[in-house]
């Protein structure tokens, strides 16, 4: 380092925004190596599509077919026989972009019709198009959902794979609500795609016979991968939210902020089945965020109410009568210790004190 850089603060920061040009291209110029490459893969899982290769030149061909183009292309890499047959199951999977989207169904689809062309599959890595290509199985609206939330929340591939497993897609967007009665259009169907049913849980590790507290204890120690089931946009504000509502006091379990939707969401949880009488309180903290909490710029807020488990019919008679823009889920928890095993566990003072005597 120079002393130029040293004492001379204009130098300094030229040299720093110079860096950060230099940095911004490359991170473009890769983007683009990625598109170009990506390209030219569709464009040979097309040709192996169009020539029906695979019967043409029988057993063997895609070994033939990676040797033939190591040979006359080389020093090259990606024409392994597994990657060209990924470029053809890759094309086959988004050949409908082609041609337009297939039919719009749902909520969701009629949300992403429109807002993804051929263009966007190439601004993912290609180790994403191929697990896309091994979990989707052909649905290609699955496929161009998990294109759009990679895109959209910049997923690594572990992350992916992660949701891929977990059944996001299948879950998304499923949980009963009043949306469309209580909310303007646009914003009853973006809050609808923001649900889930059911939540996974399996990130917790609780005790067999969990009370509320134990639940609700366990979430905030795992706040973290409780926004990760939540989903993209939710931001957590606080737990055990105090507001004053008349004379008495209030406690939300949880607040978060959304910020596709931009509003407050009130989440709370129940170790229970729902009940009808779950919903009025929702309510009344939705009904309260509004008055104490929200701003002229938030949208209104959403109340969100995650149950061990419910009765449809229940739910959606209780969502009919509400005023409020209200949903209900239920949620999965599979990770259970048994009672008998609970209290023979150490605690983490316990097996601290253990290994300091050791040493």
């Amino acid at each position: 380092m120079s002393n130029l850089i040293k004492t001379d603060k204009e130098y300094s920061k030229w040299i720093q925004s110079i860096s950060r040009r230099y940095r911004s291209s490359q991170i473009k110029a890769a983007v683009r190596v990625n598109d170009e490459m990506l390209r030219f893969y569709w464009s040979l899982g097309r040709d192996i599509v169009d020539m029906k290769a695979e019967s043409k030149w029988g057993s063997g061909f895609y070994e033939n077919l990676s040797k033939d183009l190591q040979d006359a292309i080389p020093d090259t890499k990606g024409f392994s026989p597994s990657n060209l047959n990924y470029m053809k199951r890759v094309y086959e999977l988004f050949k409908p972009l082609e041609n337009g989207h297939p039919q719009a169904e749902g909520v969701f689809h009629h949300q992403l019709d429109g807002e993804l062309d051929l263009a966007n599959i190439f601004r993912i890595p290609w180790g994403h198009l191929k697990l896309l290509a091994d979990k989707c199985k052909g649905d290609t609206w699955k496929a161009l959902f998990f294109v759009k939330e990679t895109i959209e929340s910049n997923w690594s591939r572990t992350v992916l794979l992660n949701y891929l497993d977990t059944d996001l897609y299948e879950r998304q967007g499923k949980a009963i609500t009043n949306f469309s009665a209580t909310l303007p259009e646009a914003e009853s169907d973006l809050a609808q795609t923001i649900t889930k049913d059911p939540y996974n849980f399996d990130f917790l590790t609780i005790r067999e016979r969990y009370d509320e507290k134990e639940l609700k204890d366990a979430l905030t120690d795992k706040v973290h991968s409780f926004l990760m089931e939540l989903g993209t946009g939710f931001a957590f504000i606080g737990r055990e939210v105090r507001l004053e509502v008349g004379n008495t006091e209030k406690l939300l379990d949880m607040l978060f902020y959304n910020t596709r939707q931009h509003c407050y969401v009130v989440v709370e949880i129940k170790a229970v089945d729902f009940d009808s009488s779950f919903a009025g309180q929702l309510g009344t903290y939705v009904v309260a965020v509004n008055h104490q909490i929200k701003t002229d710029e938030d949208n209104p807020t959403i109340g969100l109410l995650i149950c061990k488990g419910m009765d449809k019919v229940e739910v959606q008679y209780a969502l009919e009568s509400a005023s409020q823009p209200l949903g209900v889920s239920s949620y999965e928890l599979s990770k259970l210790i048994p009672e008998k095993f609970k209290g023979s566990l150490p605690t983490i003072e316990e097996i601290e004190a253990e290994i300091s005597d050791n040493i």
